[in-house]
């Protein structure tokens, strides 16, 4: 693919120009490491760097054209675009370049908290489930129909995605599902995309190490309600106290779920259970695997997401029935003691006490709930004692571990996930560094038919310690440590 500078500028509000707008660019790039003659560069001011102390390095690369928020002094040849702020000029000039595959393909982003991925992949299934070649782009993975491309962000950046959305219009894909992260919203990574519709979630308490306070958390979500068009949709959890926060200045037709409220689309739990869940969902009683309030909420969304596009009720319902859970979202597995093991993702003070509540609505009385959980490292240290005092209060046993480290010392980290724990909850909890003995200790004190939660990596297939990522997959090692110990 190649373009005249000109060319993807169209539309796009700059400060100034300086040189020659005619030259002919195949690549954009924030990477200085990937610049070349033909390379248009993007000085994005980030988090940790600055995109301008790079400049001459593109430069030297053969870079002749760069986006940059001031003026700067460069040699004669080279073009500098001047913009008032790059990270947003860069999804527009990357749907330019690209030539807005988001207009060409059913877009839907799905925001919030917690339930995030397994909306999207739910959708994904039912919409793949209805015939549609359909894309996916989430925390575990993006697909581009049933082809899967690993995941490095939950939302990629506007490059990426306009890359991916792109491939998946060349494919024949007539559907995306997309998840969209309050980092995303706030660095400006789906300026330029065009979004059918947009689901609200849940927002709790995450994230604060980036966002600082609560209230620019909700903002960052609401934000990406914001830029919505007049011909979207715009879905959102009344049930949550924040969910009609979110509508409050789209343009786009407001519509809402819930179990509690009266809502457009309103579910009722009928039966919560190991097997699945019975739910009526505007009147009609469907029964599906999912487990969970939780998961209640994540179909209702996505039944409404359905019948917003256009789908039929009773088809949908059909297939509802027969959707699958998410890797590493509340998968669970017996060995042959009867011992029950739930792997799942909730990293959250509000998506441990979601899972946590789920199973103590579906275990026997006398059974044990034994609770394995630890925190990352590098991020909120607010949720820590938060999360720790939580899983107390709710396990018959905790063994609070590692999680990913990265950069701090784990043994701190429960330090620190220790001060939510009272003295009275105190015999309940042990601590193990090593995540792999954690594992082992909670399989080995169960008992017959008790539960082993092991909650906070889920789908991951690694531990990131001081910047290494070492293999580490809680559900595989959860297998093995039970055919081990079951002989």
């Amino acid at each position: 693919m190649e373009k005249a500078i000109s060319e993807i500028l169209a539309d796009c509000i700059v400060k100034t120009t300086i040189g020659d707008l005619d030259l002919s660019i195949s690549k954009l790039t924030t990477d200085s490491r990937q610049a070349d003659e033909h390379t248009l560069f993007f000085a994005i001011r980030g988090t940790q760097v600055d995109g301008h102390q790079f400049v001459n390095q593109v430069i030297e690369k053969g870079c002749k054209a760069l986006v940059v928020d001031h003026q700067l002094e460069l040699p004669n040849e080279i073009t500098q675009i001047i913009v008032a702020d790059t990270s947003e000029i860069l999804g527009k000039m990357a749907a330019n370049f690209y030539d807005h595959p988001s207009e060409k393909i059913i877009l839907v982003g799905v925001t919030g908290t917690n339930g995030k991925t397994t909306t999207s992949t739910l959708l994904h299934q039912l919409f793949t489930g209805l015939g549609y070649s359909c894309g996916l782009i989430s925390t575990v993975e993006n697909r581009i129909g049933s082809e899967v491309i690993p995941s490095t962000h939950t939302t990629p950046d506007a490059i990426s995605l306009n890359i991916l959305l792109n491939e998946m219009v060349d494919n024949g894909c007539s559907h995306c599902f997309m998840e969209v992260s309050s980092h995303a919203v706030h660095q400006k990574r789906i300026s330029g995309v065009h979004f059918k519709g947009g689901v609200f979630t849940n927002i709790t308490h995450d994230h604060l190490d980036y966002h600082k306070t609560f209230a620019e958390y909700i903002q960052a979500k609401k934000g990406f309600f914001d830029v919505l068009d007049n011909d979207a949709f715009a879905l959102t959890n009344c049930d949550d106290k924040n969910g009609t926060v979110m509508l409050q200045n789209t343009s786009a037709k407001k519509y809402t779920y819930a179990l509690k409220q009266i809502a457009d689309f309103k579910g009722k739990v009928l039966e919560n259970q190991l097997s699945g869940l019975a739910l009526n969902i505007n009147g009609k009683e469907v029964w599906t695997k999912l487990i969970g309030d939780f998961n209640a909420y994540n179909l209702l969304a996505v039944f409404g997401v359905s019948l917003l596009l256009g789908e039929d009720e009773t088809e949908v319902l059909t297939i509802l029935s027969n959707l699958n859970s998410v890797e590493g979202r509340f998968q669970y597995l017996k060995s042959t003691k009867g011992v029950t093991a739930i792997i799942d993702y909730a990293h959250t003070p509000d998506a441990l006490e979601n899972v946590l509540d789920t199973i103590l609505n579906i275990k026997s009385k006398g059974d044990q709930l034994i609770t394995i959980i630890g925190c990352g490292g590098d991020r909120d240290k607010d949720k820590r004692p938060k999360m720790a005092n939580i899983a107390a209060q709710k396990s018959d046993k905790v063994i609070l571990t590692s999680d990913n480290p990265r950069t701090e010392k784990p043994e701190q980290i429960i330090e620190d996930m220790l001060v939510g724990i009272s003295e009275e909850l105190d015999a309940k909890v042990i601590s193990i560094v090593d995540r792999y003995q954690a594992i082992k200790t909670a399989i080995n004190l169960a008992n017959n038919d008790d539960i082993i939660l092991v909650a906070g990596k889920g789908h991951e297939k690694y531990q990131e310690i001081n910047g290494v990522k070492y293999p580490f997959d809680d559900m595989k090692i959860t297998v093995e440590l039970f055919d081990k110990l079951s002989k």
